[in-house]
């Protein structure tokens, strides 16, 4: 298959691959709510039951540096009119969504707004929120509001940091309800809420949408083989495709066994065991036959 019809065809993967995208999808929602202060607010206004929150600014895939140690992406960060900052963040696995990963994410929130020099006091009010597919608390309940008490008073230690579980399994007529209904609807059509449902009608049945979805795409999947190059030479084994593109994974695991092959460090059986491909893959590979 020449270069342009693989590429044709990751496109008309990428086009069945936009029609099931939902809210519930971290890539699609964050393309969603790119500088989409309205859709922001709205949920927040919903998650939060405050009707009257205003957001002034809204931005997506924020990256939060930690030179020394683990750094983090935001999936949104948002400020309000009363410079209240929010970190939404999209869980599908309950892995993901563990209890000290909302206190990290907590932790470099801080560490990114607060600058040298300043008073600690100059700390703004901060929500984590983590909308989960499952109701990973497991209690049954739409939300889980996480807060820090003095344990011999029972009194609050308002710090001003909040942790909020968000359970996207919820359904009922309540406004909740039908927002968590909305986050994992695939069809626009079967929306309850017209400005949600008429941005992911704009990205997923507009010309000019379809386009920067695609774009987007293409765009993770080069990232996605970038990164898996870099871990293959890194660590002797291809770290693949994220999102499960089985596709890019096997192709990196033959750029790795390629580049073990040239290094003529390794027995073909270390190099299998390491790519993860077949012995008969790595020997084809060597021999310089297509596997």
């Amino acid at each position: 298959m020449s270069k342009d019809d693989k590429a044709k065809q990751r496109h008309l993967e990428n086009l069945e691959r936009l029609k099931n995208f939902r809210l519930l999808d971290d890539d699609f929602m964050t393309k969603c709510f790119e500088n989409d202060t309205e859709c922001v607010e709205f949920v927040l206004q919903i998650l939060l039951n405050k009707p009257d929150l205003q957001v002034t600014e809204a931005q997506t895939q924020v990256f939060v540096a930690n030179l020394l140690k683990r750094s983090v992406r935001l999936d949104v960060l948002a400020t309000d009119s009363a410079s209240i900052k929010y970190n939404i963040e999209i869980q599908r696995s309950d892995k993901g969504a563990g209890q000290k990963r909302a206190r990290y994410n907590s932790s470099m929130l801080d560490a990114r707004l607060l600058q040298k020099g300043d008073d600690f006091d100059d700390l703004p009010e901060t929500y984590v929120i983590f909308i989960t597919e499952n109701d990973v608390i497991g209690e049954g309940l739409p939300l889980y509001p996480v807060e820090r008490y003095i344990s011999v008073t029972g009194e609050r230690f308002d710090d001003g940091a909040h942790i909020i579980y968000v359970n996207g399994a919820y359904r009922d007529d309540s406004l909740l309800g039908k927002l968590m209904h909305d986050f994992s609807c695939a069809n626009p059509d079967e929306m309850y809420y017209d400005v949600l449902a008429n941005k992911v009608r704009f990205l997923k049945e507009s010309k000019e949408g379809v386009a920067v979805m695609c774009r987007a795409m293409e765009d993770m999947w080069n990232q996605a083989l970038k990164e898996g190059w870099q871990e293959g030479m890194e660590k002797g084994m291809e770290k693949g495709m994220e999102k499960g593109i089985e596709k890019g994974r096997q192709e990196n695991k033959r750029v790795v066994a390629l580049a073990m092959l040239a290094d003529k460090q390794l027995s073909l059986e270390k190099i299998a065991e390491y790519t993860g491909l077949s012995m008969e893959e790595v020997q084809h590979l060597k021999d310089g036959k297509t596997a």
